[in-house]
Order: C-alpha cells, then sequence, then structure tokens
C-alpha cells in the first residue's frame, strides 16, 4: 500500500534487488519494472556467478546517490556493475 500511495503521488520508489533467480523467474518482472516511470534500481550485479549463477544483489554504497538521483527523476548509470 505504501509503494501504492508513493506512485499516486508521483514520487519515485527505490528498488535494491537481492534474489536467488534475478536470471531465470525474476527476470521478467525487473525488465517490466525497469521499464515503467518512476521505479529507480539501485546498481545490481551477480552476487557470485560461480556457486550462484542466477542471483542478483544491489550495491548498498549507492543507497544515497541513487535515491537523490531519483528525487529529481532521474536513474543513476550504470545499472549493472
Amino acid at each position: 500500500m505504501a509503494i501504492k500511495s508513493h506512485l499516486r503521488n508521483d514520487n519515485p520508489v527505490v528498488i535494491g534487488i537481492s534474489t536467488n533467480d534475478g536470471l531465470s523467474g525474476s527476470a521478467m518482472n525487473i525488465g517490466t519494472l525497469l521499464n515503467r516511470r518512476h521505479y529507480y534500481f539501485i546498481p545490481f550485479r551477480q552476487d557470485n556467478p560461480i556457486t550462484k549463477p542466477r542471483s542478483l544483489v544491489f550495491d548498498p554504497e549507492y543507497l544515497i546517490p541513487t535515491t537523490e538521483l531519483a528525487l529529481d527523476g532521474d536513474q543513476i548509470q550504470p545499472i549493472l556493475l
């Protein structure tokens, strides 16, 4: 409900991905959100390509810069690290 409220008021939603199936089952949903207005992603990378080949995790170092840019309507780049 909080996200619906944010979107209703044209406020940004900042997302930090942490999932074991980001490059499989969740890929379509992540792609959908990447193409929607008001959703901003903290840059993310593969967690461990050898033991967890489909896992994604965001980089917490980019939390504040992503939020600051999202408030201005900009996505931090690059999204993929």
